[in-house]
């Protein structure tokens, strides 16, 4: 009886330690965020871009590839551990790369890092926290169900139009049980337009440097910039009102 008694009470603290070793991995990004927040802010700054830039263009014009390879796994690790400075990033990607290869390394490596995100916040909590959501009932339960129904079109949005902060954003998709390749393709995607715009302002910044000034992140709220983006926006809303229409539900 005194074995099966100790091997029952094993179990608990099996399974207690099983549940903090979930959350180990997003404790860390936190902590590390927070670190960063405090010890980077003053670094990852325009005026370090300006003061640097020739040691950097001079680093570059000898190592192309290996210069890519770092600003890659720079931006990987700024996005997967939330630390500051990822427009100042994608600036710099532009800076370095001109706008379609900045671009490109930008949008992968930010997608890569949000995927770390989402994964540690799956693993920790999100299994919990979705089954405990299916299993609800009430308006709860009709929210979470109205979510899985146009799983795209909630991805895009928060990606296409911003309004939810990229470490919120990340979040919100593993605690609603989405899918990794529907979050990681949605969040490759659906950053390419903004991420476009400040690899652009990046490439420029040769002319803004010599002229004494600083880049007008605002672009970005111009109509010419902003009505093309809220254009994508709309049209990811598209299967929602068919379904709404039509009664169907997507696949």
């Amino acid at each position: 009886m005194r074995i099966m008694n100790n091997s029952n009470n094993s179990e608990p603290d099996s399974g207690s330690k099983l549940d903090l070793k979930r959350h180990v991995p997003l404790a860390v990004i936190l902590v590390v965020a927070i670190i960063g927040a405090f010890t980077l802010r003053d670094y990852l700054t325009f005026d370090t871009l300006r003061d640097n830039r020739e040691a950097l263009l001079a680093y570059r014009d000898v190592n192309l590839i290996q210069t890519a390879f770092l600003f890659f796994i720079a931006y990987v690790l700024i996005v997967g551990f939330s630390l500051p400075g990822a427009t100042l990033t994608t600036l710099t990607g532009g800076f370095l790369f001109g706008t379609v290869l900045g671009a490109i390394l930008s949008v992968t490596g930010a997608a890569i890092g949000a995927a770390f995100i989402f994964l540690a916040a799956r693993y920790g909590f999100g299994e919990k926290l979705g089954a405990k959501l299916e299993a609800s009932t009430g308006p709860i339960k009709k929210i979470k169900d109205g979510i899985d129904e146009n799983q795209w079109t909630m991805l895009f949005l928060i990606r296409l139009v911003p309004v939810v902060p990229f470490f919120i954003a990340n979040l919100i998709p593993a605690f609603m049980q989405v899918p990794l390749h529907r979050f990681f393709i949605s969040t490759f995607f659906g950053i390419i337009p903004a991420t476009a715009v400040f690899s652009s302002i990046g490439a420029g910044l040769g002319e803004v440097f010599a002229a004494g000034e600083k880049p007008n992140l605002g672009i970005i709220f111009e109509p010419h910039i902003l009505l093309p983006i809220l254009g994508f926006a709309a049209l990811s809303l598209v299967p929602v009102v068919i379904k709404a229409v039509t009664g169907k539900k997507g696949l």
